[in-house]
């Protein structure tokens, strides 16, 4: 059973589905910022992550799909949105495949999109490493960040993910995240998206998400958030929030 993590008990009831160095409850100080009252907000760790550290499985997007749709059956949520970071985020459009009918809106926070992410080889052998070197997540956290955030903030990210993620999830995830594609299952859906990237943002930036998501989704818009790159939950926690919940409320 998914411990999901709760904030608010507002009528719009939002699934928020965390990224590759995330769990439930790495989402920063953006969480602590949320509307309780227009929003019920329930934040889900990923199998191998967080609450499930020890819970095995096939780690794949499918299976996130799946444990989502679980985690709102749990909550009796018949409806519902979305927020999806980096990986998250392609797991989310899963989940809009999978049940289509119950999605309200997606909102997708620096997003790996459904085609996957292509790797040349030594960027792949450097990624890869990650799962068993600590020295390699936070090389990877400074590059998607654009090489201009502080020393402690880096080793407190690098601590959060090696304690909330298992070597064999964290490992299996980057397989997932990077190399499924069902990008053609998804043909244009009219579920109203917001794509939100930060402009430090190397790699899953404006580009690739006008490139990938802005095509894909009729009803889909971006913003690109100011001195932010790939974790803007913590960089930007605020302008992020206000995004969101304008997006949301509309």
């Amino acid at each position: 059973m998914n411990a999901l993590r709760m904030i608010g008990n507002g009528p719009h009831k939002v699934l928020c589905l965390h990224g590759w160095f995330g769990s439930a409850s790495g989402w920063g100080p953006w969480a602590e910022v949320l509307d309780p009252d227009r929003f019920g907000w329930a934040f889900m760790d990923c199998r191998g992550y967080g609450a499930r550290l020890a819970e095995e499985g096939g780690y794949t997007m499918a299976e996130i799909a799946t444990d989502a749709i679980a985690a709102a059956d749990a909550l009796d949520w018949p409806r519902f949105s979305l927020v999806g970071h980096s990986m998250g985020a392609m797991a989310m459009q899963r989940v809009l495949l999978d049940a289509p009918g119950r999605v309200r809106k997606l909102v997708a926070v620096t997003p790996v999109p459904a085609s996957g992410v292509p790797f040349d080889e030594p960027t792949w052998a450097f990624f890869s490493s990650a799962a068993g070197s600590a020295e390699a997540r936070r090389g990877i956290i400074d590059y998607t960040t654009g090489k201009r955030l502080t020393p402690t903030w880096l080793t407190q990210m690098v601590r959060h993910s090696v304690a909330n993620s298992t070597p064999e999830a964290f490992g299996a995830y980057l397989t997932a995240w990077a190399k499924t594609d069902f990008a053609a299952e998804l043909g244009h859906p009219d579920t109203p998206l917001l794509a939100l990237v930060g402009e430090h943002d190397p790699a899953l930036g404006e580009a690739t998400t006008r490139a990938t998501y802005l095509a894909s989704y009729p009803n889909a818009r971006l913003e690109v958030l100011a001195n932010a790159g790939h974790y803007p939950m913590f960089e930007t926690p605020v302008a992020m929030a206000a995004a969101i919940e304008r997006f949301l409320a509309e």
